[in-house]
C-alpha cells in the first residue's frame, strides 16, 4: 500500500508526516530505518502518524529513525498544527500525544511556510517523572562526565517536556563533543528509558545558545522539547529570565515558561516537498 507524505521541517529539524486519519498506519522499524537512512532512503529525523483522537483535534504519533517509539516532538507539534490549520484560523487545535495534550495556533501560514505557538504544559521536575532510576535533586543531578577530579561536564539539570531531558551548562557549545558525550549520556543507567540531551551556553538572560543529541536519533539541528527543558533548567538555576529565545543549529525559538507554569514554544515551520512511501 503506498502513502502520501509531506516532508517538513521545523528550524531543520526534519519529519516524514502522515495523515492516517481515516486508514491505520502502522510502519515495522525496519521500514521507518530504511526510510530515515539519509544516504538510501528518503532521510529524517523523526516520522510523524497524524490520527484521530477523542480527546483532542488529532493524535501526533512520533518515531525517530531508529524505528523506536517516543512520546513527542516540540518542533513536528507545530508541523501538525500548521498541517490541520492551513489557513491559520483564529482557534485553539487540541493535539493528543504519548506525551500528554499539547494547544497549538497557527500565527501564520502560506502554501510552505508558518509560524505556530504552542502550549507544552507543565514540565515535570520530579525525579518519578523524568523518569530517573533513583531519586535524586533534578536541579543538581549526581551526574559528571569524564576524570573525578577534573569532569568535563558534571551537576546537569533534569526536565521532562513529556519526554525525558538532561541539560548540561557550559562555556562554549562549539567545543562540546555532542556525539561521544550525548552518546554516552543517553544510555547511561540512571535514565531507564533514555534520555534526550542539551548542552547550554548563556549568552545573556534572554539568549541561549545550544546543541542537543536526540534520544534514538543523535544529532539534530533543533529540538522543541529540548529547547523548553533548555529554558526550563535556565530559569530553575536563575541563569535566564523565564522568558528567553532558544539558539540551536538549525536556528532560534522563543521559549516562554509562564506564570501558570506552561512552557510556550514559538517558531516557524517548513514544508520542503511532498512524495509517496
Amino acid at each position: 500500500m503506498t502513502r502520501p507524505f509531506l516532508k517538513m521541517n521545523g528550524l531543520g529539524n526534519d519529519f516524514i508526516v502522515v495523515d492516517a486519519r481515516d486508514t491505520a498506519f502502522t510502519p515495522a522499524p525496519e521500514q521507518i530505518r530504511a526510510w530515515g537512512d539519509r544516504a538510501s532512503g528518503i532521510g529524517f529525523d523523526q516520522l510523524i502518524s497524524i490520527e484521530g483522537s477523542p480527546q483532542g483535534d488529532a493524535f501526533m504519533r512520533v518515531w525517530n529513525n531508529d524505528g523506536g517509539t517516543v512520546e513527542t516532538c516540540g518542533n513536528a507539534l507545530r508541523c501538525v498544527a500548521w498541517y490541520l490549520n492551513r489557513d491559520a484560523s483564529d482557534k485553539t487545535l487540541k493535539i493528543d500525544t504519548l506525551g500528554g495534550l499539547a494547544k497549538a495556533r497557527v500565527l501564520r501560514a502560506d502554501a510552505k511556510t508558518g509560524t505556530a505557538s504552542v502550549d507544552m504544559g507543565k514540565p515535570g521536575l520530579d525525579w518519578h517523572q523524568i523518569p530517573l532510576s533513583e531519586e535524586m535533586n533534578t536541579e543538581r543531578l549526581e551526574l559528571q562526565v569524564g576524570p573525578i577530579d577534573a569532569p568535563l561536564y558534571h551537576t546537569p539539570v533534569a526536565v521532562s517536556m513529556g519526554n525525558p531531558h538532561v541539560v548540561f551548562f557550559v562555556a562554549d557549545v562549539n567545543r562540546v563533543d555532542v556525539t561521544a558525550t550525548g552518546s554516552l549520556i543517553e544510555n547511561h543507567p540512571l535514565f531507564p528509558e533514555g534520555v534526550n540531551v542539551e548542552f547550554a551556553q548563556i549568552i545573556d538572560r534572554q539568549t541561549i545558545r545550544m546543541r542537543v543529541w536526540e534520544r534514538g536519533a543523535g544529532i539534530t539541528m533543533a529540538c522543541g522539547t529540548g529547547a523548553c527543558a533548555t529554558l526550563v533548567a535556565a530559569a530553575r538555576r536563575g541563569l535566564t529570565d523565564r522568558s528567553a529565545t532558544v539558539i540551536m543549529d538549525g536556528g532560534p525559538l522563543h521559549i516562554a515558561w509562564a506564570e501558570n507554569d506552561h512552557v510556550i514554544m514559538t517558531g516557524p515551520i517548513e514544508v520542503e516537498f511532498e512524495g509517496t512511501l
